[in-house]
């Protein structure tokens, strides 16, 4: 079995094929018959776990489970912790109620520039926020903000268990270690 971890940059595809010409996951990864366990938009960045073992992928995104996942969140506007408090009781979107979210406000983050930069309007400023879910559905975060009133600006996801992207630029993966597979099995 094979397991890696990868720091999705932005614009690029959670897959190994496109026949429009984009980025895809082959682009950086060279290992043949490793994919993708869960998913991260286009327009998301950050931890991707990659690998072989089917039903490891299958205890990871199976909303079941309960594995927690925390994204760095860049929203519009400068929330409070009481204005962010209805993602700490789960709220409803689009056809469903999210589960209870761990929420941060974060003063500085430590995340290199993205290629192509966050919208700047001088009179709107921008807040970071941590936030932890147990469940990751399609573009749940930036549904769950939105809903608030503070749309996502950028989306990077930093923790998965207690793996994160230490030691990791954009575009880079190494294997994770045997103690990092041995945890992620438990």
């Amino acid at each position: 079995m094979r397991y890696l971890l990868f720091w999705k940059p932005y614009d690029v595809l959670c897959q190994f094929q496109d026949d429009q010409g984009r980025l895809t996951l082959k682009d950086f990864i060279p290992v043949p018959l490793v994919y993708p366990m869960g998913r991260l938009d286009r327009d998301s960045e950050g931890l991707l776990l990659l690998s072989d073992d089917g039903p490891l992928s299958h205890r990871l995104t199976d909303p079941k489970y309960g594995h927690p996942r925390t994204y760095w969140v860049q929203v519009e506007g400068e929330p409070t912790l009481t204005q962010l408090a209805p993602l700490t009781l789960g709220i409803p979107i689009a056809d469903y109620q999210t589960r209870p979210a761990r929420i941060e406000l974060l003063p500085t983050v430590n995340l290199p520039e993205r290629p192509v930069p966050i919208r700047y309007r001088k009179n709107s400023p921008t807040t970071w926020i941590a936030l932890t879910l147990t469940e990751g559905r399609n573009r749940q975060v930036r549904r769950m903000t939105a809903s608030l009133g503070f749309p996502t600006l950028r989306l990077v996801r930093v923790q998965l268990g207690d793996l994160d992207l230490s030691g990791l630029s954009p575009g880079q993966w190494r294997d994770l270690t045997p103690t990092e597979v041995k945890r992620l099995h438990r």
